[in-house]
């Protein structure tokens, strides 16, 4: 016989952002993909995915992106044994930093931006 944890009757959902701290936030995720990979993404999504529905969308793009951008570093140290691989390398990593510092324009402004170079792994 299982029992059902107990609920706090007292817990509430998280109260939403302002705008400002939303464009914030979305910011500051994707600046933090450049310099920390797919982490600050992470990290956003699962703190700030119920704090509005701009953040959301923002902080899964950049997952998204980000766990592309890994797979390309995988396949470009795989890749290095055959000498192209550092090419592989040195694209995703200008990849990273361009689009990385274009979302994050289009986060500051309150624009919804999607990576063109993204698989969808969250929807």
């Amino acid at each position: 016989m299982s029992q059902q944890p107990p609920v706090n009757p007292y817990a509430t959902a998280p109260a939403p952002l302002r705008p400002e701290d939303e464009k914030l936030w979305a910011t500051l995720i994707h600046v933090g993909g450049i310099f920390f990979g797919f982490v600050p993404a992470l990290v956003g999504y699962l703190v700030l995915k119920d704090r509005g529905p701009f953040i959301r969308g923002h902080s899964m793009t950049a997952l998204n992106f980000q766990l592309t951008m890994l797979i390309g570093y995988v396949a470009g140290y795989v890749l290095a044994f055959v000498f192209i691989g550092f090419l592989v390398l040195l694209a995703v990593g200008v990849v990273i930093i361009v689009f990385g510092i274009i979302a994050a324009i289009a986060a500051n402004r309150g624009e919804e931006y999607y990576y063109p170079v993204a698989i969808k792994f969250l929807n």
